[in-house]
This record gives structure tokens, C-alpha cells and sequence, in this order.
């Protein structure tokens, strides 16, 4: 592990308090409210995405088009300096006031650009009616100095004074100390954070300049995105977001939706649908479309499910992937894309075609109508509402199904079939699906 060596604080006395080194901008100032999670969301990064700081401007110059296609929110990758420097994707935060300002961990810029380029990405989203969403790094942090630590008996990298005089740590603050040994979770041998601790506490939201006021007043980010919410207990996710109101979403990451939905409860929070995924996957994957009846948080408590077919993390659904796509696009919970799906792997167009759906026509609970290993069909019961039929099979198919309608002409919003049928009295009708495609009809 790389190490700069800093003087070590032996206790939280020691330690600055609410010090002012960070340049104060009014990024934030004056923001009206968005709608974050009513349209959709753009993950705008993917591992390992191009370093050299030049990335904040990239993801500004498509934000105007992400804007036009019907994306309401962008989620960045955690924005401040990591133990990696120019090298690190953020995840293993160094300095949460560190936006590329401060020489430090090898580098002044971080791996995605300055504190301006930033600042000037947030502003640009913001005049363009996108909520910013930030990754917020709370289990563990990375580059700490080595210092003796009396709870474990040895020295541990716990000796965190940064250069922006913000939140400098020590081995007080994480475990094992003098409150207890441990919380939910540790990851990768990073130190651990100690959310019992009054200080790491005013630090990450109860002080006036703590992360949660200072990203949200300050640097004018709307909302939160928490990762590995498994390694501390959901009490931390509420008061932050409490602290800080925006769009809030946790990435606990397990296919039992059961325990998403009760992880979402306690931290009045959104979570990423990973029951979802994996049903997505199994569907997908191994030609049995019957996984989509499955159990997935969508179901259980659409407000509060993040939908996704890929992320930074995993990349699973390698079969007919823009089929998944259309099953996120057409139900409920709040989709989002996936940065290099939409730049680089699959057809924009189409999945253009998809947002404009998910805005225009998907709304309302929704009847879930077949399903075999090949086809799927179901209805959303909104105004206007749609019917979807996804066809995993090699060839088209045909369906009859009850819609919303009555005596009504329909069509396909896809373009994938010219029908226009009338639905008969009973609001019956006979539609059609592509071989390894999607229709979804709705009122002409």
C-alpha cells in the first residue's frame, strides 16, 4: 500500500475541528428543485474510464444530449481525492474535500479533472434541468499514514490529516476503539470508519460544513448515491440524507428483495434492484423468460427501486441485452443506464426510443400478463399506459392480450412492428413481437 506520511493525531482532540481551507464557491446557491426519479437516471462513468483528468468535460458535452433524450439525473463517480490520486476511480477516499484542488496523493487533479472542471460539469447539469448525483464513500477511506494504535497493539494506516484541513482522522475514528470493535462490514482491508462517533458523525453530516451540507450548499450536488451501504447500519444513510435532503439510493448489493425492501425502510432510502438484475440475468442469459415473474424490489416498493442491466461493478446479461433494457424501460422504479451501454455498446437510437417510452407512456401499476421461456408480456395501467412483449424465441411471434383499451387503435412505439390494430370491445387484441425483440403499444 502506497503511504504519505503525515503527522498522526493521537485523539480526537487533537484533530482540526470546522476549519475554512476549502475554497468557498456557490456552485449550489439558488438551486430550484428537480424531479430527480421521475425520468432517468445516467450512471456517467464506468471503471477504469479515461484518466488524465479530463473527464468532468467530457460528461459535460453530453449532458445537453443526455438531457434532450430524456435523462433527468447524472450519478458521478465519487468526485474527491483517493488514496490513488490521478489514478483512483474514488473509492478509496482520502481527502472528502479534495476536488483537485490540493497537491496531494501524488497528483493536484483527480483522475476525472479540477475542482472548476467539476464545478463547471454541476453548473451545466443544472441549466440543462439534471439533478448531480454524488457517490458518497462512507464504509472505509485509503492513504492514511502509518501510526501505533493502542486498540490493535500495532501500527495501522489510521493517520488522516489532509491538505484541505477537513476531517482529518485518526485510529479513534475507526475500528477497532474505544467504543467497539466493529460495525456491519469492512472492505478490502481499508480502515474502517466508526459511525458511533460523535466526530466522524458532525463530520460526515452534523456539522455545518460537514460532506453532506458542504457537497449540497457548496458544491451544488442534489443527491446521494452510498456505496457498500452492507458495511454500516441504514441509521447512517437517513440522517445524512436528513441532513442534506435529495434523491438518495444505496447500493446493497444482494438478489433477496426481500432484504432490499427492509434496507430501504430503515434508511428511507432508494437501493439499486439487484433482485431485479439477477432476474434479469437468469432470464436472459439462460432463455427462460419466466425469471421475470420473480421477486424483485420493483415489486415489493416501486418508489423506492433503482433499476439497472449494468454497472461499474458487474456486467452480467450478455445475451440480447437491449431486451433487458426494454423490461427496465417499460416497468416500474426509476432506471438507470449505463454509461458505456449508451455511448459505446448498444444502438442509441433505440435505446433512445426506450427513454421517450419510459417518459410518455409508462405509468401506473402494472398486470403482469405471460411468460415462457421465449415470451413475455405485460401491461402498465396508467394514462395512457402500454402493453410490452418482449420475444426471446428465433422467430415472431403473435399474442392475444387484454390491454387498457376498448374499440381503440394501437401501434408499436418501437418501430419494431407497422401493426395498427383495434382492440375489440373487451380491449382484446392480437400484437406481435420481433425474434429476439420488443414491441410496446400503447394508443395511437
Amino acid at each position: 500500500m502506497g503511504v504519505l506520511l503525515l503527522c498522526a493525531c493521537t485523539n480526537e482532540a487533537d484533530a482540526p475541528k470546522e476549519q475554512a481551507a476549502v475554497p468557498k464557491q456557490t456552485v449550489g446557491s439558488n438551486l430550484t428543485a428537480r424531479s430527480t426519479g421521475s425520468k432517468v437516471m445516467m450512471q456517467a462513468f464506468y471503471w477504469d474510464c479515461p484518466g488524465g483528468g479530463n473527464w468532468w468535460n467530457t460528461i459535460a458535452a453530453k449532458v445537453p444530449s443526455w438531457a434532450s433524450a430524456g435523462v433527468d439525473a447524472i450519478w458521478l463517480p465519487p468526485a474527491t481525492k483517493g488514496q490513488s490520486g490521478g489514478y483512483s476511480m474514488g473509492y478509496d477516499p482520502f481527502d472528502y474535500y479534495d476536488f483537485g484542488s490540493y497537491n496531494q496523493m501524488g497528483n493536484t487533479e483527480t483522475r476525472f479533472g479540477s475542482l472548476t472542471e467539476l464545478q463547471s460539469l454541476i453548473t451545466t447539469a443544472h441549466n440543462s434541468d439534471l439533478s448531480v448525483i454524488a457517490d458518497i464513500v462512507v464504509n472505509h477511506c485509503g492513504g492514511g499514514a502509518s501510526q501505533y494504535n493502542p486498540f490493535t497493539g500495532g501500527n495501522t494506516y489510521t493517520s488522516f490529516t489532509p491538505a484541505s484541513g477537513m476531517f482529518a482522522r485518526s485510529y479513534y475514528d475507526f475500528h477497532p476503539n474505544d467504543v467497539h470493535s466493529a460495525d456491519a462490514g469492512t472492505f478490502g482491508g481499508f480502515p474502517d470508519l466508526c459511525h458511533d462517533k460523535s466526530y466522524v458523525q458532525g463530520w460526515l453530516y452534523a456539522n455545518s460544513n460537514s460532506i453532506a451540507k458542504y457537497y449540497k450548499n457548496v458544491m451544488g450536488f442534489d443527491g446521494w448515491r452510498f456505496d457498500m451501504v452492507k458495511g454500516f447500519d441504514p441509521w447512517v444513510v437517513k440522517n445524512f440524507k436528513n441532513a442534506s435532503p435529495g434523491f438518495t439510493v444505496g447500493e446493497y448489493w444482494d438478489g433477496n428483495a426481500a432484504t432490499l425492501e427492509t434496507w430501504a425502510n430503515s434508511a428511507e432510502s432508494s437501493a439499486f434492484d439487484f433482485a431485479c438484475y439477477y432476474k434479469m440475468r437468469d432470464a436472459l442469459n439462460n432463455n427462460d423468460l419466466t425469471q421475470l415473474n420473480g421477486d424483485m424490489l420493483l415489486k415489493r416498493s416501486p418508489m423506492k427501486a433503482v433499476t439497472f442491466v449494468s454497472n461499474h461493478d458487474t456486467n452480467e446479461i450478455y445475451n440480447n441485452k437491449l431486451l433487458a433494457y426494454a423490461y427496465i424501460l417499460t416497468h416500474e422504479g426509476y432506471p438507470c443506464l449505463f454509461y458505456r451501454d449508451y455511448e459505446e455498446w448498444l444502438d442509441k437510437n433505440k435505446l433512445n426510443n426506450l427513454i421517450w417510452i419510459h417518459n410518455n407512456k409508462a405509468s401506473g401499476t402494472t398486470s403482469y400478463l405471460y411468460a415462457d421461456n421465449d415470451e413475455y408480456v405485460a401491461r402498465r395501467n396508467g394514462t395512457p399506459g402500454l402493453v410490452v412483449y418482449i420475444n426471446n424465441s428465433d422467430s415472431w411471434q403473435q399474442r392475444w392480450v387484454e390491454t387498457n383499451w376498448a374499440s381503440t387503435v394501437i401501434k408499436d412505439y418501437t418501430g419494431n412492428s407497422t401493426w395498427e390494430p383495434t382492440t375489440q370491445s373487451g380491449k382484446w387484441v392480437l400484437i406481435q413481437a420481433p425474434p429476439h425483440g420488443y414491441t410496446v403499444w400503447s394508443v395511437k
